[in-house]
């Protein structure tokens, strides 16, 4: 019961705390497009769901990678919350519906709630999006590159072959996909770590996934470190400690 009530008072709180602001930016002319922005796309909310626990608020779709796993985490408070306790948030869309933003492209006052698909045909915003400045390194390495290192960042759908995937997009381009492909495959995460087996096909990849890659490797590992030296090094500190 405490837990619902604290759930109601949060999402309350935001609820008034969009409205101030949605005021606030009117008066000011600070951009409503930034203050009805998703937290992971950083564009205007489209579909915004709320999380009922924190009452968060992003784009639905933005939100799904998160919704995939078992112990889903707030993108932005990192707080545990139940899935089925994310819900459409009726009162973002009405705001989106009744406040209007200059485009940043033509000033035209276009409503926020279709702000997404104004920018995308929007001729000065395209021109700015292409006259923006390319990125040139400061000073050029005159390091070479090495050719043999595995990629562990992006990977290949095992299923279509759809490339350029990171684990999250993979994970939801094979839910949205494969869900029912009942092929053994090999999963492209594992083969391309040091421990990897690249013929061992697993029987339930999604599940797999789901369960397996929560995380990136190369945020944990560090793939450089001699494993026996490592070992031995902490024997003797245990040793020494004793």
């Amino acid at each position: 019961m405490m837990a619902m009530f604290r759930s109601f008072v949060s999402a309350t709180h935001q609820l008034r705390q969009h409205q101030q602001n949605g005021a606030a930016a009117a008066a000011t002319g600070e951009s409503l497009e930034s203050q009805f922005s998703c937290p992971i796309c950083l564009e205007v909310y489209h579909k915004p769901v709320i999380i009922g626990s924190c009452a968060h608020t992003f784009c639905g779709e933005c939100l799904q990678p998160c919704l995939q796993v078992t112990s889903p985490l707030c993108p932005l408070c990192r707080m545990p919350f139940d899935p089925k306790k994310v819900d459409k948030s009726s009162s973002v869309e009405k705001q989106l519906s009744n406040y209007k933003a200059p485009c940043r492209g033509c000033s035209k006052k276009v409503s926020l709630v279709k702000m997404r698909s104004h920018i995308s045909s929007c001729a000065k915003v395209q021109e700015q999006m292409a006259n923006c400045p390319k990125f040139v390194p400061v000073v050029p390495t005159s390091q070479p590159i090495p050719s043999n290192i595995p990629n562990r960042s992006t990977f290949s759908c095992p299923f279509c072959g759809a490339r350029n995937l990171d684990q999250q997009e993979l994970v939801k381009h094979c839910m949205e996909n494969h869900r029912n492909d009942p092929n053994k495959v090999v999963c492209p995460v594992c083969s391309a770590m040091p421990w990897g087996d690249p013929s061992y096909k697993s029987s339930n990849f999604l599940q797999h996934l789901l369960h397996r890659h929560k995380f990136s490797y190369d945020t944990f590992v560090d793939y450089s470190i001699d494993e026996e030296a490592a070992l031995q090094a902490a024997l003797a500190l245990s040793m020494a400690e004793n």
